[in-house]
């Protein structure tokens, strides 16, 4: 799933919510079920470049800071 350049912070958030893991362990799994440590991992290793990788970082942040739960109810 490509995200469209979002209009608005709202839309990017859902956007953000809505995106799934494309390979991997992790493969078809929302981004924000995928297990903080799964993040970690990546934060030390690197994250990958483009939307995947930025989207990646952003929920490792969101998962850092125990905001998970503002973003779930966003999935659809």
């Amino acid at each position: 799933m490509r995200l469209k350049k979002p209009h608005s912070a709202s839309q990017h958030l859902v956007g953000l919510a809505n995106y799934k893991m494309p390979f991997g362990k992790y493969k078809n799994w929302y981004l924000v079920n995928i297990p903080e440590s799964y993040y970690i991992w990546f934060k030390q290793k690197g994250f990958p470049a483009g939307t995947l990788g930025d989207l990646l970082h952003e929920m490792y942040e969101i998962k850092r800071n125990g905001l998970e739960d503002l973003i779930r109810p966003l999935i659809k």
